[in-house]
């Protein structure tokens, strides 16, 4: 998708394929245009490309993420399998989505999108961009009503980034996921977020001694939902600190964890 006039476009990192001598891109019209890499973000599988042109390119509109609920008509755009330009329509079945990674927060459509779709438009019922596609959830490798795509705010957020720093900055304390859950904590029911999985690296888990199963019960003095994990972890640059505390083993630890860059 073209999200500026000087060309510059986003795509899937996955769609790359590897490519970062020669990329061509074929408009609508039918011509076709070099392009560079201008940066990548391998977590959130999202590439930033200068395309090459004398003239100014036509951008997508871009549409108002905070405005989007369940239930919105959406329109995916693509190439699926090879066919040319097609569109499929769906409705926004959630958003948030995450398999759990903090750092991911996908929409979630039924809008048919196939081997070929990644890095298509979402656009919402005015044409406008919402989000580009990048992934399905399937067992057997085709459409099963099951689709995400990165938010376009993310995109335009990470895609400044890399324009100007050459990089994403994107504030990391480690790999892992979390799932929300409602406990009994001091004889109220709290939401709290339990640690699912973790390869044990980054500083939550070196500096902290935290682990598989332990409890984070407050972000930044704030409740331990999905929503505020994800929107401090999100919002913080690396060298930023978030406060945490964690019930392990049957006890509260207060940590306040450094971010690092990832």
């Amino acid at each position: 998708m073209i999200i500026s006039k000087d060309g510059v476009a986003v795509t899937n990192y996955h769609v790359l394929n590897g490519a970062v001598s020669q990329i061509f891109v074929e408009t609508n019209n039918g011509i076709t245009l070099e392009a560079k890499v201008l940066g990548v973000d391998e977590r959130l599988d999202l590439a930033v490309l200068k395309i090459e042109s004398e003239q100014e390119l036509m951008p997508a509109t871009i549409g108002d993420i905070s405005r989007i609920k369940l239930g919105d008509e959406v329109f995916a755009a693509g190439n699926p399998y090879g066919l040319g330009i097609t569109l499929s329509k769906g409705i926004i079945s959630a958003t948030g989505r995450d398999y759990g990674n903090p750092y991911l927060d996908l929409i979630q459509t039924d809008a048919a999108i196939n081997p070929g779709n990644s890095g298509g438009a979402l656009l919402n019922s005015y044409g406008h961009l919402i989000g580009i596609n990048t992934k399905i959830f399937s067992e057997t490798g085709g459409f099963q009503g099951i689709s995400f795509a990165i938010p376009v705010n993310k995109i335009i957020s990470i895609s400044s980034e890399i324009i100007q720093n050459g990089k994403a900055k994107r504030a990391w304390i480690g790999n892992f996921r979390v799932k929300p859950k409602r406990i009994i904590l001091n004889n109220l029911p709290s939401s709290i977020l339990e640690i699912i999985s973790s390869d044990d690296d980054g500083p939550l888990f070196k500096s902290f001694d935290i682990k598989v199963g332990d409890m984070i019960i407050s972000i930044n003095n704030s409740t331990a939902t999905w929503e505020n994990f994800v929107f401090y972890l999100n919002s913080a640059f690396p060298g930023d600190e978030i406060a945490l505390e964690i019930l392990s083993e049957g006890k509260i630890k207060k940590v306040l964890v450094r971010t690092e860059a990832g």
